[in-house]
């Protein structure tokens, strides 16, 4: 079984910054990607980024593009999401997951593995 453990959630004013940390142990896997994604309240679960282990390429989604930004360390088993401009419709509930397998990069249902979330609250 694969575990991954979020943390560095918190509030925070606008235009502020936080970095996210996610954390994987467990059975060995081949963590083809690791994800980001977020939930807000009576709202879907919605794709944040992305990261490729092998060459490293990112995904962003629009509303967080030059704004946020993957990260991952391998040897530590750790991915980073730095947020910065902080804006209050970033609040939510981030989850770290992760996937064995290319395809949609954004799909949900694509990730076999998450965490258990952190919160995140922009105030205004």
């Amino acid at each position: 079984q694969v575990l991954l453990a979020e943390s560095g959630g918190g509030l925070v004013q606008a235009g502020g910054s936080l970095r996210l940390s996610c954390v994987a142990s467990g059975r060995a896997f081949s963590r083809y990607a690791m994800g980001w994604f977020r939930q807000a309240p009576g709202k879907e679960r919605e794709f944040v980024a992305a990261i490729f282990w092998s060459g490293g390429s990112t995904y962003y989604a629009d509303s967080v593009k030059g704004r946020f930004t993957i990260s991952g360390d391998n040897a530590k088993n750790t991915v980073y999401l730095q947020m910065n401009s902080l804006k209050p419709e970033d609040t939510a509930v981030y989850y770290c997951a992760s996937r064995d397998y290319s395809g949609n990069y954004a799909a949900v249902s694509q990730y076999a593995y998450w965490g258990q979330g952190t919160q995140v609250t922009v105030s205004s």
